[in-house]
């Protein structure tokens, strides 16, 4: 075998690899920003109850 076909099958081994972590990296961010989004939602119905609970006191 020539250097070149060796450099290209260890080339095309390796682009997967690449392909596979980039994937696994948006889906660890996107997972990570779904719980910052709920757990904005929940501290904001939390609050909303507060509201409600002292406006009902008054």
């Amino acid at each position: 075998m020539e250097r070149s076909e060796i450099m290209s099958i260890i080339d095309k081994e390796s682009r997967p690899v690449k392909t596979k972590s980039k994937k696994r990296k948006w889906r660890e961010i996107e997972a990570i920003q779904d719980q910052y989004k709920l757990e904005r939602e929940l501290y904001d119905m939390d609050m909303n109850l507060e509201y409600e609970l002292n406006e009902m006191m008054r």
